[in-house]
């Protein structure tokens, strides 16, 4: 399937039927930064991976096994890396707590004050218990301060604001001595992301939301300087000769990324993510953006709404969450984040959609 740019009639023809169950729902779904509209085929994956488990029971692990690699060589392919650097975890913060833990003594650590709750949560927690020392940093006004580990999202989780400067950024961090881990969750998928060309350290996202992976189908990225590198998050998959169990002393560990492994894996994790991130790689992720930036414009030629660089857009409301509330009413889905309403239209929502929900918006705001 190729075109050379997309558009609503080749959609509707090619794509949407591959989302025939989900597009049987009612109302108008805008909430795509947030769980993402998983494809039919997701299902079927599924229940290849749960057919083998009946017909095979331990013999399913090939199988399980063979899922896992192809999520970690599509994730690859997605951000231009290795797939033994892609390191499979059920969540971004679960990646976060893997560096931490590799890191002697009690780091600094330099972050935003735009993080997503998950990993700030994490970070305020280690600085309570003494095991880091923690800066904030204004993500609109940034200044890298010494540090010897830089968290940061490529996108803010609230706004969509673009991190301005991220190259250059890193360079400074590198120069002063710091690692840098960036979060990519609004990133991946719907921007272009080239992570060997920024020379990040480390980085965490997943398919919960533009990948259309559900969750639990999350990844840790560890660039091949640090794959000696040893945390605290281990388990028994990480050992040279998994299945050999051998005990030497002292541990082996497996070679490359997979020596940042853990126990035993969800193995059906990765059998959700497989179809969205293959159609992500089909339709391209510079046409999607292309094609999202024509549907938020629309919106923002409908409403008074802003465009920070993201994949949706926001409205400023002094009481988002209750304008959300009375959107999902009139069967329009968006969700709220302290002062702002977001809206994000996807490959799957037509003009017609857009429009409408325009309105509704309009008409909660004017009644």
């Amino acid at each position: 399937m190729s075109a050379p740019r997309l558009d609503e009639a080749w959609l509707k023809a090619r794509v949407w039927p591959r989302f025939s169950k989900v597009l049987q729902r009612k109302g108008i779904y805008l909430a795509n930064h947030s769980l993402g509209r998983p494809p039919d085929r997701m299902a079927d994956d599924l229940r290849a991976a749960l057919e083998a488990w009946y017909r095979d029971m331990d013999g399913a692990w090939d199988l399980w096994m063979d899922g896992r690699e192809a999520f970690r060589s599509l994730t690859g392919r997605l951000l231009n890396v290795k797939p033994n650097c892609v390191v499979p975890k059920t969540s971004a913060g679960q990646g976060l707590r893997a560096v931490l833990n590799a890191l002697p003594g009690t780091p600094r650590v330099l972050t935003t004050d735009a993080e997503f709750d998950s990993l700030d949560f994490i970070l305020r927690v280690y600085r309570d218990r003494e095991r880091i020392a923690l800066k904030a940093s204004p993500f609109d006004a940034f200044a890298f301060e010494d540090c010897e580990l830089l968290v940061v999202s490529t996108v803010a989780f609230r706004n969509a604001k673009v991190f301005r400067n991220l190259e250059n950024v890193i360079v400074e961090a590198h120069r002063r001595g710091a690692l840098v881990l960036l979060d990519v969750y609004h990133h991946a998928g719907v921007l272009p992301l080239d992570l060997a060309a920024l020379d990040a350290d480390f980085a965490v996202g997943g398919s919960y939301k533009y990948l259309r992976g559900g969750p639990g189908a999350c990844w840790l990225y560890v660039h091949p300087r640090h794959h000696g590198m040893r945390t605290l998050d281990t388990g028994w998959f990480a050992k040279k000769d998994v299945f050999a169990y051998a005990r030497p002393e002292p541990p082996q560990f497996a070679a490359g990324g997979d020596a940042w492994l853990e126990s035993t894996p969800p193995a059906l994790a990765p059998f959700q993510a497989l179809a969205g991130l293959e159609l992500t790689l089909e339709l391209g992720v510079e046409r999607i953006r292309e094609y999202n930036a024509s549907q938020k414009a629309l919106l923002e030629s409908l409403l008074p709404v802003a465009d920070h660089g993201g994949a949706f857009v926001v409205m400023k409301h002094d009481d988002a969450g209750t304008l959300s509330a009375k959107l999902e009413h009139e069967g329009v889905k968006t969700d709220a984040r302290g002062e702002y309403l977001r809206l994000c239209p996807d490959y799957l929502n037509s003009r017609a959609e857009l429009e409408q929900a325009a309105n509704a918006l309009l008409s909660c705001l004017h009644p």
